[in-house]
């Protein structure tokens, strides 16, 4: 069985946020949300100071916090390393947000129909769709996924849950790559087995130094950063996309 993880090369990583935007489209995600998150760090003084970027997904860890704080087993982590949410058990406590280290998760205040960005069925913007199916509408998102075939909670599915990244499982199971991974123009991420010494995400690790986030904390994130390092004294984070509920 596959261990699931993710290395994110800082080297190439330039900011550009398609791993957020190609991650919103993919899943749906409400109005104001983004379960990728690229932080703008700055370090140093002028002229003597650099900007670098940090892509942030779930950090899908193998001893997840929020699994072990859901009173339901709503969260709970698959053989696979995927850590999931089954939105019909999930009764919006939101223990899993409060238990993350990592602000992985959102709470999904609103029904579906009032998340989305246009009103679908206005009968102007009608005459522009030519009646198409609109782009976040993806099927894929309301098949179930494991072996007991569980709704994994993605963007906009039901009122009252709390979602995050599930490394896009709806792929992965197809065989291909979460969005962000694939969608990354600089080939900053990469996904794979992290067991497998000839995945691509094992080779990396092994041709560079690597850290994880708040590795103090015990939960073992499965995503890996090479070619940087953690934030430390002096760095300074510049900008943040705003997510819904923040001032």
């Amino acid at each position: 069985m596959a261990r699931y993880g993710m290395v994110i090369d800082l080297d190439r990583c330039t900011g550009c946020r398609a791993c957020m935007v190609t991650c919103k489209v993919e899943n749906n995600t409400p109005q104001g949300i983004f379960w990728m998150q690229t932080y703008r760090f700055e370090e140093g003084e002028f002229p003597n100071s650099r900007v670098w970027f940090m892509p942030r997904p779930c950090m899908h860890c193998d001893n997840p916090a929020c699994v072990e704080a859901c009173p339901t087993e709503a969260r709970f982590k698959r053989k696979d390393g995927l850590v999931a949410t089954d939105f019909e058990t999930c009764i919006g406590c939101r223990y899993c947000h409060a238990a993350c280290p990592y602000g992985a998760n959102y709470f999904n205040w609103k029904e579906p129909a009032e998340s989305y960005y246009l009103d679908w069925a206005d009968k102007d913007l009608a005459k522009v769709t030519n009646g198409k199916t609109p782009p976040y509408d993806n099927p894929d998102l309301d098949a179930g996924y494991g072996p007991k075939k569980q709704m994994i909670a993605g963007g906009g599915h039901q009122q009252g849950v709390v979602e995050k990244c599930t490394f896009c499982v709806h792929r992965v199971e197809q065989g291909l790559k979460p969005a962000c991974v694939a969608n990354c123009p600089l080939f900053a991420l990469h996904f794979g087995d992290l067991d497998d010494p000839d995945s691509e995400v094992s080779k990396l690790l092994k041709e560079k130094s690597s850290f994880r986030l708040l590795e103090e904390f015990g939960t073992n994130p499965k995503v890996h950063y090479v070619g940087g390092s953690p934030p430390g004294e002096g760095t300074r984070q510049i900008e943040r996309v705003k997510v819904g509920g923040e001032a």
